[in-house]
Formats: C-alpha cells, structure tokens, sequence
C-alpha cells in the first residue's frame, strides 16, 4: 500500500509501526502518549515523512499493529493528517476521537475526516 493521501486509507486494513507506544515521552516536548502512535511504513505524507497513525482501543503498549483505518485526523494548522487506527469492530464517535488524542492534538485545530 503506497498510498500518499489519507483519505485513501479510509475504511482500509493497516499496519501501524509503533515507535511511540502507550506511556513513552515524545523525544522533544513534555508530552507523554496516552495512546500508542506511530507510521505507516514505506508511505510519505504531505509533510515528507511517513503517515503518522494513532491506535486506539488497545490499552498496552504496542510495537506494531494491524487493524482497520476509521478515521483521519486533519489539523487545520499544520500540514499533517493522522489515521485513526482501531481493532477490528471497534468504533469511537469523532468526540471520543479526540478525547483520547487531545494530548497532542490539543496544540494544534484538528477536525475529523471519514467517509
């Protein structure tokens, strides 16, 4: 999957490598992950890195995982939309969304995207 919009992965099966897992610090800032965060491989966002991804609805740390795209984060400032990544037949309401990503979305104007 070489996909470069994420609309593309909507409603799409995915594997999210996890390089931020669930309680790690961000390397930079004082934020610590309250979800399990990380890329979709072999990808390449708007902003030249690889398409970022939040995992929802697995409570343990994660080094990679696979299961179905519900959603997109699409930040109004900046040019970088995260997938929302959740376990098969799980779903989460746009508020619930960014409930559990607001400790890093807080920064930022994110509306949700979906099909």
């Amino acid at each position: 999957m070489n996909k470069t919009n994420a609309k593309e992965y909507l409603n799409e099966i995915v594997t999210v490598s996890i390089d931020r897992p669930l309680g790690s610090k961000h390397p930079k800032h004082e934020i610590i992950y309250k979800a399990n965060y990380g890329f979709v491989p072999n990808t390449k966002s708007a902003d030249g890195e690889e398409l970022d991804a939040y995992v929802l609805g697995v409570e343990k740390p994660l080094k990679e995982f696979t299961g179905r795209c519900i959603a997109i984060i699409h930040r109004l400032d900046d040019d970088d939309d995260k997938l929302v990544v959740v376990p098969e037949d799980v779903e989460f309401s746009d508020n619930q969304i960014l409930e559990m990503t607001n400790f890093v979305e807080k920064y930022f104007k994110p509306v949700i995207l979906r099909k």
